[in-house]
């Protein structure tokens, strides 16, 4: 159920424009300057940008794995522990994140990873 660092860092490397910078004890992620994520390496944790509705539905759902960081311009930064969480979700999580940071441009450039994907399989 855990998903390593380096899985977390291919899920970033799909989306467009995203811009990495070490703090002290974290690297942050941001799109046009735009600030979307955290990754904290000590505690294998990430902190995400998420709707304040969304935010109060996963702490509620799955204390363990997610934790209330702060709220800020009506968004609320969510802690999720890597290691309580599937890949699948986390991507989904990690996208929404940077949708609510990206410009309309880029967001087109990028498919919906919420949406299923409905293109034939290759041949």
């Amino acid at each position: 159920m855990a998903v390593p660092s380096d899985e977390f860092f291919r899920i970033l490397d799909t989306l467009v424009g995203v811009e990495r910078a070490r703090g002290g004890d974290y690297t942050s992620f941001s799109v046009r300057g735009k600030r979307f994520g955290y990754y904290w390496p000590r505690t294998q944790t990430v902190g995400l940008k998420q709707t304040l509705s969304e935010q109060r539905a996963l702490v509620a759902e799955r204390p363990h794995v997610f934790e209330e960081q702060f709220t800020s311009g009506g968004f609320g930064w969510t802690v999720v522990y890597l290691a309580g969480i599937e890949a699948d979700e986390l991507s989904e999580l990690v996208f929404e994140a940077w949708r609510l940071s990206a410009p309309a441009e880029l967001i087109a450039e990028v498919p919906d990873r919420a949406l299923p994907d409905l293109r034939p399989p290759d041949r």
